[in-house]
């Protein structure tokens, strides 16, 4: 490692590392909106001594950032946001039980409330995570999109107040989720 490298690298090894990602598959869990990803082999080892594929999915497949260009199309796409934008405090609200007893269940302020009072003020600048278990449902399409017998999916998610408090009050500048969408 180069000499600017290695306090970093230092540093990183007293943590622990959780890779929050999921393995890319044509079958992922994913919004019912979009179709499912195409996978094709163009080389493989047998025939070419090499493998290269194309995949084909929409840019919101699998677990993704969302660039602020998704909602505005006045703002940055993700290429244009800097890898140094993107290592940040992380802030985990847990609402797992809450979520186990009702799958509705919407985070409201009163959660916030409580993280706070525990860990201190949300710092500004942070990545604001939502801890629904969600994520235990995976690779299960069904399980993930938890719809009624009418088709409607039934999943956790943010309340508007929580992520304008968030967002206008605390000064995080990402959030995310364990669900498919919450779009």
């Amino acid at each position: 490692f180069p000499v600017t490298i290695l306090p970093a690298k230092t540093l990183l090894e007293q943590y622990r590392i959780i890779d929050l990602s999921h393995p890319f598959a044509s079958n992922i869990p994913h919004w019912h909106g979009f179709e499912s990803a195409t996978r094709q082999t163009v080389y493989d080892y047998q025939n070419d001594g090499f493998k290269t594929e194309i995949f084909c999915h929409v840019g919101q497949w699998g677990t993704h950032i969302d660039a602020p260009s998704h909602f505005f199309a006045d703002l940055r796409n993700l290429d244009q946001i800097a890898v140094e934008e993107m290592i940040l405090p992380l802030v985990v609200i847990d609402v797992s039980k809450q979520v186990a007893d009702t799958t509705d269940y919407t985070v409201n302020m009163r959660d916030i409330e409580q993280w706070e009072a525990r860990h201190g003020t949300i710092p500004a600048g942070s990545f604001v995570a939502l801890r629904t278990d969600w994520s235990k449902r995976w690779p299960d399409q069904a399980k993930m999109q938890n719809q009624d017998s009418q088709g409607v999916s039934h999943y956790p998610g943010w309340s508007l107040p929580v992520l304008r408090y968030l967002y206008e009050q605390r000064g995080i500048v990402a959030s995310g989720h364990e669900t498919t969408d919450t779009d």
